[in-house]
């Protein structure tokens, strides 16, 4: 008679250990109850089950129940995390990722059922495993190398550096264009504000002040030669400190890389533009959790609460007027949250808009800033009046009022889709591609070192449990979404769960602006102003970009803003006027950090 093959060879061989390890453990709860009980039965007793002392029969076969069932567990968690290759978890983290499945895994897998029940057959859209935002079927759109932009003029430079930190980018690159002001002067500028807020606020990681000069001269020295590179000319900013710079270190905000420094670059695009980095600004831990080694960011209207959101850093700093503009990312509301709570306007684009090398990722499909080039319309040339925009329950009605008196048509809409929450089928999508990035880390068990062990740890421990069907429900909520979005966007709340879930899974872009104040409670009684900010979310379908960025270019938040950069100006002064001015340690033009930052590394 042939061998079996290999496969069904192994497969007899598993199973027959299973049967083995559970007789066996049968075996061993019985000689041990029969110890316990006092018997003396010889061996061959634990097989043939006679000879049994009648009068301990009950308390021996309790024992070999309850031994049983524990023994067969082990045996069965030993196997089926043996068939995972994850054999490497003992049996404290193995009965702990079975409780969290319980509680987590299963009931989204249930909520799951309505799509995973949809029709058999071809795949609608492309694997998720390779995911693109785009939605086919659209027309191709004509290749636009460069944008057009206002072009502002009598923009004169304000006689304090207070001013002038709170002017727009575009006000600022006006000034650079016509001489009033030179990069190293408006780099000098900034590096001053970064380095006397950031004690009270804690968002700087490092200042980049040797390549800031460095960048800035060059700036100046290109505008001396007649070349003048557009809007971001000699324009400081800031980086979230997830994203890698030469000779700088990127510490990703968890303690165990606070001296790596990565030697793959991700400035391309902006040092193209001619803009000049003069700070990498704080990032909660691997972008994600809620945990910050060495101070945790502020909100500037209100010191007494946090800026929150991974990309913490990037929002308080743009809000106190520390950078003019900053870069963030957002795998799930780390731009959108942080924005709105510090008040400042912010794009999360479409996915695939921005170039992601040097950039960590902790879910490849989700993560914004992304890798791939597309074809996009020029936001300034869109005609607001040919809009048909949405307006959901939770959309401020004020900004609805405001396009409509632009020309903008202003109906009434509803997404509609099967499941009743995405944020199951997000948190599957995210933590599986998490756990693809650092299943060395958990593997090598560095996973231990963590800060929080409930948090991280125990959630990549559950990942691999997650079946791939589950996975792919990804793709079918999002042929629900493409079929349901029946206007050019839509208005609503811009920190709502479910929004911010689905936006990311769809990787549709949005836009945070600004649109006023409401005072808090318990005002302080000294001379601080602390106030929240009111802000709203304009959403579009992927690779309409220019169609959010109408707000910026319309008119929607012209009259607020004016307001909240003249009452920021009040606030910064008032909440910060006991931070020396300058510094009292002055910080050389080296690579380490900015003066009195909490950081030590």
């Amino acid at each position: 008679m042939a061998l079996p093959n290999p496969l069904l060879r192994q497969t007899r061989l598993l199973l027959w250990a299973i049967l083995m390890i559970v007789a066996l453990s049968g075996c061993i709860c019985r000689a041990g109850s029969n110890i316990a009980s006092g018997t003396t039965s010889p061996s061959h007793r634990l097989l043939s089950g006679t000879h049994r002392d009648m009068g301990s029969e009950k308390f021996e076969s309790k024992n070999s129940t309850e031994c049983l069932k524990k023994m067969n567990r082990t045996a069965l968690h030993k196997t089926a995390f043996d068939l995972l290759d994850a054999s490497f978890f003992n049996e404290t983290e193995m009965l702990e990722i079975e409780k969290s499945v319980g509680e987590f895994n299963i009931p989204i897998i249930k909520a799951n059922r309505k799509l995973v029940a949809s029709s058999n057959g071809g795949l609608h859209d492309p694997s998720y495993l390779v995911f693109t935002s785009r939605w086919g079927g659209e027309e191709a759109q004509e290749v636009i190398n460069k944008f057009s932009y206002p072009s502002l003029s009598g923009v004169k430079r304000p006689k304090s550096e207070e001013d002038i930190a709170f002017m727009s980018v575009l006000e600022l690159g006006q000034l650079i264009k016509t001489k009033q002001i030179t990069s190293l002067e408006l780099t000098q500028i900034f590096l001053n504000r970064l380095k006397r807020y950031n004690p009270v606020l804690e968002a700087v990681v490092t200042c980049t002040e040797e390549l800031a000069y460095e960048q800035a001269k060059e700036a100046d020295e290109l505008l001396a030669r007649g070349t003048y590179l557009g809007p971001l000319h000699g324009i400081p900013y800031g980086l979230k400190d997830i994203i890698a710079v030469p000779h700088y270190k990127t510490t990703w905000g968890f303690k165990n890389f606070q001296r790596s420094s990565p030697k793959c670059r991700s400035l391309g695009l902006q040092e193209s533009a001619g803009a000049v980095l003069v700070a990498k600004l704080v990032s909660g831990s691997l972008a994600y959790d809620d945990i910050w080694f060495g101070g945790r960011t502020r909100n500037p209207w209100n010191i007494e609460e946090y800026s929150t959101g991974s990309s913490a850093g990037p929002a308080a700093c743009t809000s106190a007027g520390m950078v003019p503009f900053a870069i963030g990312s957002e795998t799930a509301g780390s731009i959108t949250f942080p924005a709105a709570r510090c008040g400042v306007t912010a794009l999360r684009p479409t996915f695939g808009t921005v170039g992601r090398t040097g950039v960590m990722s902790i879910a490849e499909s989700l993560d914004d800033l992304s890798s791939r080039n597309m074809l996009l319309s020029d936001p300034f040339s869109v005609d607001i009046k040919k809009l048909t925009v949405g307006y959901l329950d939770d959309a401020e009605m004020e900004v609805v009022h405001v396009l409509q008196s632009k020309g903008v048509h202003m109906v009434p809409f509803k997404l509609n889709y099967t499941v009743e929450s995405v944020q199951g089928i997000l948190n599957f999508t995210m933590d599986v591609e998490m756990l693809a990035h650092f299943d060395e880390w958990q593997r090598s068990r560095q996973d231990h070192n963590y800060e929080a062990q409930d948090q991280w740890p125990v959630e990549l421990r559950r990942t691999r449990l997650i079946p791939a069907v589950d996975y792919f429900q990804r793709g079918e909520n999002y042929k629900e979404v493409k079929e349901s979005f029946k206007v050019d966007a839509f208005v609503g709340n811009a920190t709502d769960w479910e929004r911010v879930c689905l936006g990311n899974l769809i990787g549709m872009p949005v836009i945070v602006v600004p649109t006023g104040f409401k005072n808090i409670s318990n005002q302080p009684s000294d001379d601080t102003r602390r106030r929240t900010t009111i802000t709203t979310g304009i959403y579009a379908p992927p690779e309409h970009d220019h169609i959010v960025s109408f707000s910026s270019g319309h008119g929607l938040s012209i009259g607020q803003q004016i307001t909240i950069n003249s009452t920021r100006l009040s606030m910064i002064s008032g909440q910060m006027t006991r931070y020396p001015n300058p510094p009292t340690v002055t910080v050389p033009r080296s690579r380490h950090l900015c003066a009195n930052t909490p950081y030590i590394f």
